[in-house]
């Protein structure tokens, strides 16, 4: 999935109420207001002085003429920030049947009502398969070299989207919890636990009901963002 336009780098100046950042543009030096999509703590990608690419716009319906889609590591290596990129780089993915553990199904709904009042990311269904419930969580935290790790805060919508997975399970669905790593520099996946103890006693409670656990890695580039492989799991 392609930038709908020529990404721009700047620096951080801040982040802050979880939805704005403060950046001086690359060249002209001009200090703009960025919108940031991602409603998490962003972790380690929100220092101040950091490199980052935005995306700019000319809509006029939008206040903010740019938005922050990458942090910029400057050793070759990028993590995307904006939470709803992976979605739309992975339903084209879906749709193209490129994915191996999903390859089978040829019809993909997305945002389809579920459980008590949740929706799921992604229904897949197919001719004499059992309907696939793929929720979709973006990965961001890495505090070791080389290992993703999810959640970045307490998320208790988090645990509740595990209980409905659950659910959908014990019912004779196909349920899947699949992270989505948008970092370029890490080979393997764990549950930040400490972080959010009951996030993980979630998560094992659906795994024992049934839930798949599935991890891609994304190809991230000011250019764009596309789902690349799996990644190990250490759970």
């Amino acid at each position: 999935m392609r930038f709908q336009t020529d990404l721009v780098p700047a620096t951080l100046t801040r982040r802050y109420k979880r939805f704005l950042a403060d950046c001086m543009l690359e060249g002209s030096g001009a200090e703009i207001t960025a919108h940031c999509a991602n409603p998490g703590s962003m972790m380690g990608l929100a220092e101040p002085g950091m490199r980052v690419w935005l995306e700019p716009n000319d809509d006029p319906k939008k206040k903010l003429k740019y938005g922050w889609r990458l942090v910029d590591h400057e050793n070759g290596h990028f993590t995307g920030v904006d939470t709803s990129l992976p979605n739309r780089a992975l339903k084209a993915a879906l749709q193209a049947r490129e994915l191996a553990p999903f390859a089978a199904y040829d019809r993909v709904r997305p945002e389809v009502k579920y459980g008590e009042n949740s929706r799921i990311d992604f229904l897949l269904q197919g001719d004499a398969l059992p309907d696939a419930y793929v929720e979709v969580k973006s990965v961001t935290l890495s505090r070791k070299a080389g290992r993703a790790e999810f959640p970045d805060s307490v998320t208790a919508r988090g645990a509740k989207h595990l209980g409905e997975l659950a659910t959908m399970a014990r019912m004779g669905h196909r349920a899947v919890m699949l992270y989505l790593v948008q970092r370029t520099d890490c080979t393997s996946f764990a549950l930040a636990e400490d972080i959010d103890p009951a996030y993980a006693t979630a998560y094992r409670t659906a795994r024992d009901a049934g839930v798949e656990t599935i991890c891609y890695d994304t190809n991230i580039s000011p250019k764009g963002i596309a789902v690349a492989g799996m990644l190990d799991i250490s759970i």
